[in-house]
């Protein structure tokens, strides 16, 4: 059901614009979603990976203007960025003959801030959609082994579809082996593969924790400065995702430092060799894994306009994440891997802090229930399926 909204959403969005960017980690769906959506004129795809697409945009202005009134897609755009000055040009004339949406389906592999010459010439012409690998909310309800294998296997269709828990992550590997041998270094980035392997490595080693830049470059001769870089593209290449520190001014000694989490599982189980569920379960990471894997399911359930944070002290006091909505809610959220969660000073004393107006502790599985007047214990299922609205 949710594919379907997705698909209903991205339709909706190319009636009502002139371009939509099509945005997410390479091998995620997009070209598949591209192909699938319902428009009422003719669909012309272009990957600008292929010579021979390539060869047809020698002239693109001959090329594009011959298809007008067509949806024309072209995939891996940020391998052609000179085209954007081009397609704001064509928008305009069209825009001019009353023809205002529905004219270009760009798909990349970067966040737009990687774009950025195409958010700045395609400004108020543009709308962003970002796809994710799959959710665990996309498969329905599912038994708490399948929770399980989605958590270990992560969200890429290649590899949750595999035959076995072995082919998926060696599509795992070899996917993360395509990104540090050729894709980032088509980037700019001027290390060797094997620095970008340990690096990775080294990231998931810290999975939904607080990274300190200067260590981290230490342990692999990097000044922070370039570690900073490289985590700042990995971001924008859609495969990490950072958790900043919740702020204000409450007289205590708040740790500032950012988290950050790989946001595919299937990718850190990869990266640290863990070849199937019992060795993710008896591995120290097993519990950061988890926390990031629903963090990613949570947020990517989340409406517009709420801001995720993590609240944590000095002193060992801590939210795994502080949600912030829009209309001044905040909902304090505790991720567990037990069944029988318990309220602890320490998490009173953040919720009092941050003053919090709810506050949930995730459950692998199991019957929600209410832990006080404010607290629930609730299972990811439940916690996925609630109007956060």
């Amino acid at each position: 059901m949710v594919q379907r909204l997705i698909q209903q959403e991205l339709t909706k969005r190319i009636a009502s614009v002139p371009v939509v960017a099509l945005l997410g980690p390479r091998q995620v769906g997009k070209t598949t979603l591209a192909k699938s959506v319902k428009v009422d004129k003719p669909l012309v795809y272009i990957d600008l990976e292929r010579s021979s697409d390539l060869a047809k945009l020698e002239d693109p202005e001959l090329f594009l203007t011959a298809h007008k009134g067509s949806l024309v897609v072209l995939d891996e755009i940020q391998r052609l960025p000179n085209l954007f000055p081009l397609l704001r040009s064509l928008v305009d004339e069209r825009r001019e003959q009353g023809e205002r949406a529905g004219h270009f389906l760009i798909l990349g592999s970067a966040t737009p801030e990687l774009l950025r010459q195409g958010s700045e010439t395609l400004a108020g012409r543009i709308s962003y959609f970002e796809l994710s690998p799959f959710q665990l909310r996309e498969l329905g309800e599912v038994p708490d082994d399948g929770i399980n294998k989605h958590w270990f296997r992560g969200g890429f269709p290649e590899s949750y579809l595999s035959d076995s828990d072995e082919i998926a992550m060696q599509w795992c590997d070899d996917f993360l082996t395509a990104y540090v041998e050729r894709y980032i270094p088509q980037l700019g980035v001027m290390a060797t593969p094997q620095q970008l392997r340990r690096f990775c490595t080294m990231l998931a080693h810290q999975q939904s924790a607080t990274v300190n830049f200067t260590k981290l470059g230490n342990a692999l001769g990097l000044d922070s400065k370039t570690v900073r870089t490289y985590i700042e593209l990995l971001e924008g290449l859609y495969l990490i995702r950072k958790i900043p520190a919740w702020s204000t001014n409450v007289g205590k000694r708040l740790v500032k430092a950012a988290k950050f989490q790989w946001r595919d599982s299937g990718l850190v189980h990869a990266l640290l060799g863990l070849g199937s569920l019992d060795q993710v379960t008896g591995h120290p990471i097993c519990g950061h894994s988890w926390e990031g894997y629903c963090t990613e399911q949570i947020l990517n359930a989340l409406p517009k306009g709420v801001v995720a944070s993590h609240y944590r002290t000095h002193a060992g006091a801590e939210v795994d994440l502080v949600l912030s909505f829009p209309d001044g809610r905040t909902h304090a959220i505790e991720i567990k891997r037990t069944l029988s969660p318990k309220i602890t000073p320490s998490l009173l004393e953040s919720i009092d802090t941050i003053t919090a107006d709810r506050a949930s502790i995730i459950m692998p599985a199991g019957t929600s229930y209410a832990l006080s007047s404010t607290i629930d214990a609730m299972s990811l299922h439940d916690v996925l399926r609630r109007d956060w609205s």
